[in-house]
């Protein structure tokens, strides 16, 4: 009985090929970390993805995923992870866009892309033209934001609780119960120079010893 693993097809050439197919829509092609990683056209997308699963055998799309670069004038990149079943090859598409140029939808070559761009919608803010159920997928319906994205606060715009006084669900300012950095990070060696609760019943009990303080156990 043969107990190797599945044969994976040599990848050898498949940059040149899609680079010869692609032409002028390819801007970028590289092979990192033992995958292909293509930067295209934001308009040539759906005909990106409809040759890769026609010609080359990437049948399947696994995830589309986001990224935020702020720094760069189209700070957003969609990334589109391909994979080839028959040939157990996976390959990487990516497209660059901003707050406001809309990324064609792949939903007509991959039903299952409606959930994901969702969520890149969802957490960057991204436009999918041509997606007709572009709508908050994580994040409740009147949420302010993409969280995803860099500049957005840590702490948020809005909480939201129910009330039992209202019987419902209210949205509130942000409020803090503490400060973010006001935590004692004492070493557990020392111990601790305050009282914990439930010690002062220890202590008033008879003949219970006088507890060390920290800087008598140094010694």
């Amino acid at each position: 009985m043969n107990n190797s693993a599945p044969r994976i097809a040599p990848r050898d050439g498949i940059i040149e090929e899609v680079t010869a197919a692609l032409g002028d829509i390819l801007i970028e092609a590289k092979d990192a970390v033992q995958e292909v990683s293509l930067t295209v056209a934001r308009e040539s997308i759906v005909e990106v993805c409809t040759m890769l699963r026609d010609r080359f055998g990437y049948q399947q799309l696994m995830e589309i995923a986001g990224a935020d670069y702020p720094s760069r004038e189209e700070r957003f990149e969609v990334v589109y992870h391909l994979l080839s079943v028959t040939k157990n090859h996976r390959i990487r598409v990516r497209v660059t866009t901003d707050e406001d140029k809309a990324v064609p939808s792949v939903t007509g070559i991959w039903p299952v892309a409606g959930w994901l761009e969702r969520e890149v919608f969802d957490m960057y803010g991204v436009i999918f033209e041509g997606n007709n159920d572009l709508r908050r997928i994580l994040t409740d319906y009147g949420f302010r934001g993409h969280p995803f994205r860099k500049d957005f606060p840590l702490s948020g715009y809005v909480e939201l609780r129910y009330s039992e006084e209202q019987k419902r669900v209210v949205y509130e300012p942000v409020r803090l119960p503490q400060d973010f950095r006001a935590f004692d990070f004492l070493s557990p060696w020392e111990g601790a120079a305050y009282i914990l609760p439930g010690d002062e019943k220890a202590q008033e009990a008879p003949g219970a010893p006088t507890p060390l303080k920290a800087d008598e156990i140094k010694k």
